[in-house]
């Protein structure tokens, strides 16, 4: 038998050992932990977030994005914050990542805004608009136009700061099995289609289905669908897409720039000082020009190697684009009516577009000069 004193002891210094190992394993996002840094000195980590993508991270360019922001910010702070990526699927469908932000149920999320349409209509025109911005423009809109504001307006009604963190060129107007030589070939087509292209192809008479990036070679080849479009030729190749779809049709009208954002709630946001806000903020630029980059860089050689894996790189007729365009203005206008959110984001981009045309008028040389 041991003394009464004795048993308080061991029961004090259970609960100590309990107490520490709970400390040691607790979750991300608890709090400060000490880290070890390359050069031996431990650093304070200041926010561990856990991070789910909306496009796996395999995928070249958007795959790469959220990646390359998780080391920056973890290089540029000797580990104090850190971000841990997941796959779509793993913590959060790939279309419910902002759900899951605005919730509470992840602090933090990286994903295309055009996934939100459906709930938050104006939400499409921060990630691509048929025939409009070019990348440069989008940038100039988004810094210096308003951009930033509207999208805080907009998201801060769903309890979420988006932050512009990767944009890329022109996609791909498609990939078909049988050539487009009129609108009349689209009547009837099933199609994997996004944001507000998907709704003006809906109206020129395709049947549109939205799936993930990782679900479309499936559907492509078991018939579930006739044509896809999805990213850039270095993205859809990498998924497969080449491979049954022979007929590569350009330029991409429904989305000459696209936009990828990371999202965190709000109170969370507001919850970190200032200066990590501003790191976060400054990451998220520099991946932004390294998406761009890639974008614009990579590219030229997939195209150029089209031809030996016998897929033919096609331009869509003007008459085709000019009823395109129609329909997409009929589109967008018609958004903008049933939605207020709508009208003064699309408002503002049009009044942009409209100052910037004198300069791009101007500065720079024809395409074919």
């Amino acid at each position: 038998m041991i003394s009464q004193r004795a048993a308080l002891v061991a029961v004090l210094v259970a609960f100590c050992v309990g107490l520490l190992g709970s400390l040691s394993i607790r979750s991300a996002g608890d709090g400060a932990e000490r880290v070890q840094t390359e050069g031996g000195e431990h650093a304070q980590r200041r926010i561990h977030w856990r991070m789910p993508i909306s496009i796996t991270s395999t995928t070249p360019i958007l795959g790469d994005s959220p990646q390359w922001m998780a080391q920056m910010l973890l290089d540029a702070t000797d580990g104090a914050i850190q971000l841990d990526i997941y796959d779509p699927g793993e913590l959060v469908p790939a279309f419910s990542i902002t759900d899951a932000v605005r919730d509470g149920k992840v602090p933090v999320g990286h994903t295309w805004l055009g996934y939100d349409q459906g709930k938050i209509p104006a939400s499409a025109l921060f990630a691509a608009t048929p025939f409009g911005f070019e990348p440069w423009e989008y940038l100039g809109w988004w810094y210096e136009g308003g951009g930033i504001t509207l999208a805080d307006d907009l998201y801060g009604q769903h309890n979420i700061k988006p932050l512009l963190c990767g944009i890329i060129g022109p996609e791909t107007a498609g990939w078909f099995r049988d050539p487009i030589n009129s609108l009349d070939d689209i009547k009837g087509l099933k199609i994997r289609f996004a944001g507000l292209g998907g709704k003006v192809m809906e109206r020129a008479g395709a049947s549109v289905t939205m799936l993930p990036g990782g679900e479309i070679f499936q559907a492509l080849e078991k018939g579930a669908i006739d044509a896809t479009e999805f990213s850039l030729p270095l993205m859809d190749q990498s998924l497969g897409f080449s491979r049954i779809a022979k007929n590569n049709y350009y330029p991409g009208w429904h989305q000459p720039f696209t936009a990828v954002h990371t999202v965190v709630n709000l109170d969370v946001w507001n919850s970190i000082s200032n200066a990590d806000q501003h790191q976060i903020e400054q990451v998220c630029m520099a991946v932004t020009t390294r998406t761009l980059a890639a974008s614009e860089g990579l590219q030229g050689a997939v195209i150029a190697g089209l031809p030996a894996i016998g897929v033919k790189a096609r331009y869509l007729n003007i008459d085709i684009l000019r009823e395109l365009q129609r329909l997409s203005l009929e589109v967008m206008d018609e958004e903008a009516a049933r939605d207020p959110d709508f009208a003064t984001i699309l408002k503002s981009q049009r009044e942009f577009s409209a100052e910037y045309l004198h300069w791009k008028r101007l500065a720079y040389l024809p395409r074919d000069f």
